[in-house]
């Protein structure tokens, strides 16, 4: 028998297991969400706060970067779209086609528009990403030491705490500590 159900009903299950195992036929009926916080990914979202903090131009202008370079791919994805569907309507005499070849000539100008700014975006990047390497000594050591503070649980329940409240005693470690424009130095009183 059927069984009358509302399609705006959700179920959601979670566990306490790091890396939970389900059956082929579980898996294929439910969708999986990881929330488990890697060494990796906090690194990641850790050094971005220090470029935040020591570097906040270089973090806007990454942020810039990252949203500028994906118009251009959607720019350059939906030109190569177009030539296609005009090409495929062209019918058998592609040269007396106006409107195919008028948009091609846009399209190559535009693409050439698009790859110098990428170019220009790619060296910037690179410029954002020397520095985020510079600064990842001090991600690294912090994220070791979320996860001694998040195995102190095991110890006792006592010493839980979240992600959230260790950003935010990162970020104050960032902003209170003592500024130095040498860069070394700086990385050093972070460590």
């Amino acid at each position: 028998e059927h069984v009358p159900y509302d399609p705006e009903f959700a179920l959601y299950i979670t566990t306490k297991m790091a890396n939970p195992h389900y059956l082929p036929e579980v898996c294929i009926k439910v969708t999986v969400i990881n929330f488990t916080v890697t060494l990796l990914g906090l690194e990641d979202q850790l050094v971005a706060e220090v470029v935040a903090s020591e570097r906040p131009d270089l973090a806007k202008q990454r942020q810039e970067l990252v949203v500028q370079i994906a118009a251009d791919k959607k720019t350059q994805d939906d030109l190569e779209q177009l030539i296609l569907k005009l090409l495929a309507e062209a019918g058998d005499d592609v040269l007396k086609d106006d409107s195919l070849i008028t948009t091609l000539d846009q399209s190559k100008k535009t693409g050439a528009e698009c790859q110098e700014r990428m170019v220009v975006a790619d060296k910037a990047m690179a410029e954002i990403d020397r520095v985020r390497e510079k600064l990842l000594p001090v991600a690294l050591r912090a994220s070791i030491l979320y996860f001694v503070i998040a195995d102190l649980a095991n110890v006792d329940p006592m010493y839980q705490y979240s992600l959230e409240f260790f950003i935010l005693l990162f970020q104050g470690r960032l902003r209170d500590s003592t500024k130095d424009d040498d860069m070394d130095r700086r990385i050093q009183i972070l460590i």
